[in-house]
């Protein structure tokens, strides 16, 4: 429930109790608990109530815990499972910033171009910065992090890598996605690139191609 809970909308115990596979019982029982750790928030609209991640950083916390924990899923039964659980590998969102094999491709891209330092953490460089504003077309004031670290490295659950997590990360994802360079598949976290994507990463940051 917390990994579908990071495509950053709201769900209903209901939904989430289907999307598990565990009763509404055993799905209420959970979000209580998890609502009460502070992990989660309730919002009420109506008759409905909804739960969502309460912040980013348990965002970051659940992706970490993921990529840290041996996976005991068994294996994909029926092709509509099995397709869906590779285009998230592929590229999806983690949150609001990308992951994935994309997520992690635009991350070691920026790195190697000196937009972005990983050495000793995760830090956007001058260039990177400049990189931001003048070819992402971001303004100063959308990369005033206040509470929120401005980059940060969030441990890629299906790649066991670091991706660009923090306001940069979702920065990045936002304007990828409003320039139609990443669409979305379907109503889940998946993303794929586009033709004009792929060109433009190719353009900007020397991807030729990711699988």
């Amino acid at each position: 429930m917390c990994l579908a809970l990071l495509d950053g909308r709201a769900w209903t115990a209901g939904e989430l109790a289907a999307h598990a596979g565990v009763a509404p019982s055993t799905a209420s029982e959970h979000l209580r608990r998890l609502i009460d750790g502070g992990l989660l928030v309730d919002r009420r609209q109506g008759r409905h109530r909804y739960v969502q991640l309460a912040d980013p950083t348990v965002a970051h916390l659940i992706e970490d815990l993921a990529a840290r924990t041996e996976s005991r899923q068994t294996p994909a039964r029926g092709l509509r499972t099995a397709t869906a659980n590779a285009a998230l590998r592929r590229g999806r969102t983690c949150y609001d910033h990308l992951a994935g094999r994309l997520g992690v491709a635009v991350t070691d891209a920026m790195t190697s171009t000196g937009l972005l330092d990983q050495t000793g953490g995760f830090a956007l460089t001058t260039t990177g910065l400049g990189w931001l504003t003048d070819t992402l077309a971001l303004s100063p004031e959308d990369l005033r992090s206040g509470k929120r670290p401005l980059a940060r490295g969030c441990l890629d659950w299906t790649e066991r890598r670091h991706h660009l997590g923090g306001l940069a990360g979702a920065k990045v994802s936002e304007r990828f996605l409003a320039n139609a360079w990443v669409e979305r598949i379907g109503s889940g976290r998946a993303v794929r690139l586009t033709r004009n994507g792929k060109a433009a990463l190719r353009d900007l940051l020397g991807i030729d191609d990711i699988d």
